[in-house]
């Protein structure tokens, strides 16, 4: 008998990654990453002019050349199970009644492309709506980042294509359309980043006409549907692979690293951080978390998310406004390097971790990113330093918020690009946080998760369960905190935190956000 695989595939910020894994050793065979040809796009969205920062798209096309390319490269003239799909959220798009989108016609509207998940010309619109329907008991607040608001902005900016637009959908429940000729939503998708309950479905025609675009959506582990004939003979797949009803990029990293059937505390670090506690009292979300649902990230199991809006993004700023000291062009190394040796706050600095807007505790996009305490003297090795400190605090914030209903985080566990290529920022984060830290050492680990998700879906695994320990992260690296640094930390972060509630700096912020 011919052996099987399961395909994985990540849909990122800047890149789509694949892995491709042996279903009878569970082990990961091979992989594929396919960069989005026109990358990422800002728009002016009164002009249409490229230039306005605070838009953030992608062309749908993109996506479809980045799939096959994967697909082929990965599956060709194998025998493949399943493939599972896992994107960014919330990013949305208009789409008509077969799926197609509206990109040829208006190749230069970004309300007809992607809107990825740190587009931040939403932010009014999610005010907007929050002011118009007042006290909700279930959704405390709209957030900028949220489909609501992104849909608020297409139906306002752009009534012609909101108005020919017969659905409002995730792209990764988008793609998983495009491989399988139908729509099946993600309740992943839905339950997070669309206010859906299964009690209550979506919270009405928040939005004119939103309702009537938006489809009931299926659980996770389950057949979307089988890869359609025509993908088939594009991509050289054999067998009868089926699709899996799709997932959010940070949560398919939980059976990744063995985050079912038990409580944890997963935080997936990469352009943006994102923060899941599973478990916990149903229902119960900490006060400043984004969000939280039962059934819909972890089967049976309440999960709560919070997180960073900029993480690897503001690192990667810092890299290229600040000249390489080192004259060596080692760029993350170097600077590691040289602030692993400084005391806590060396240059006396201070900074916010704003700088793609604030997810926790305020889900506001127009809040920005500060460096306080600048001088003549001051280096770009204490910046640096500084800008890493601000991460680590904003971890801590996040930490500390899980915490205050009585939930014990103990033994958080760390995943993606940013937590196996940075030892310093790991370092100072279990620091500051005062707890040893693991790290997965999985360099694809969402992409190994959406295969999870592919083998659940297909029956090659029971359950998340079976499929975490067949499939999922082998291997760990404990990091454990300094105790004469986390004292030092204590301190500084009072500091940080009388920073991020001065009700004047955010004041300031949102004027010069306008």
């Amino acid at each position: 008998m011919a052996a099987q695989f399961l395909i994985g595939i990540d849909f990122g910020t800047a890149s789509a990654r694949g892995v491709l894994v042996d279903v009878e050793t569970g082990r990961e065979v091979g992989s594929a990453v396919s960069r989005y040809r026109t990358g990422l796009l800002h728009y002016d969205l009164d002009s249409g002019q490229s230039g306005r920062p605070r838009a953030a798209l992608h062309r749908p096309a993109d996506y479809i050349r980045s799939c096959l390319q994967i697909l082929s490269e990965l599956g060709n003239d194998r025998e493949i199970a399943a493939v599972g799909i896992a994107a960014t959220a919330c990013s949305p798009l208009a789409v008509r009644d077969d799926g197609s989108t509206f990109e040829e016609e208006y190749p230069h509207n970004p309300h007809a492309l992607v809107k990825l998940w740190k587009h931040g010309s939403s932010q009014p619109y999610a005010e907007l709506v929050s002011r118009r329907v007042g006290k909700d008991g279930r959704i405390r607040r709209f957030s900028g980042e949220g489909l609501v608001a992104k849909a608020e902005e297409t139906a306002t900016e752009c009534p012609e294509i909101w108005r020919a637009a017969a659905k409002y959908i995730e792209v990764g429940d988008w793609i998983v359309w495009q491989l399988t000729g139908h729509e099946c939503r993600s309740v992943d998708f839905a339950s997070y980043k669309a206010c859906y309950t299964e009690e209550t479905g979506y919270p009405g025609d928040v939005v004119e006409g939103l309702s009537a675009k938006l489809s009931p959506p299926a659980g996770i582990g389950r057949v979307a549907g089988p890869v359609s004939p025509a993908w088939l003979t594009s991509t050289g797949m054999k067998g009868a692979p089926v699709v899996a009803v799709a997932c959010i990029d940070s949560h398919a990293v939980l059976p990744a690293v063995q985050a079912t059937g038990r409580p944890a505390f997963v935080g997936v670090l990469g352009t943006s951080s994102g923060f899941l506690r599973v478990g916990g009292q149903s229902g119960v979300l900490p006060d400043g978390y984004e969000a939280g649902a039962y059934n819909a990230a972890v089967p049976d199991e309440w999960c709560c998310e919070a997180g960073q809006a900029a993480f690897g993004d503001m690192m990667e700023w810092f890299m290229r406004t600040v000249p390489d000291a080192s004259g060596s062009s080692q760029g993350f190394a170097w600077y590691n390097d040289q602030a692993a040796c400084l005391r806590p706050a060396h240059g006396r600095l201070l900074a916010l971790d704003w700088f793609g807007g604030n997810r926790v505790p305020f889900a506001d996009k127009s809040l920005s990113g500060l460096i306080l305490g600048l001088k003549i003297e001051t280096t770009g090795v204490e910046i640096y330093q500084a800008l890493v400190e601000s991460l680590a605090f904003g971890v801590k914030a996040i930490v500390d918020y899980g915490e205050a209903d009585g939930e014990h985080i103990a033994w958080p566990v760390f995943a993606g690009t940013v937590a196996l290529e940075n030892a310093y920022l790991i370092q100072t984060i279990s620091d500051v946080i005062a707890r040893p830290v693991r790290v997965a050492e999985l360099k694809f680990a969402t992409a190994v998760g959406a295969a999870i998700h592919g083998a659940v879906a297909s029956g090659v695994a029971a359950d998340f369960q079976e499929g975490a320990r067949h499939f999922g992260c082998r291997s760990y690296k404990t990091v454990n905190p300094d105790s004469n640094r986390t004292k030092l930390y204590r301190e500084i972060y009072k500091n940080y935190q009388a920073l991020a509630h001065d009700p004047v700096i955010k004041a300031v912020m949102r004027q010069l956000a306008v």
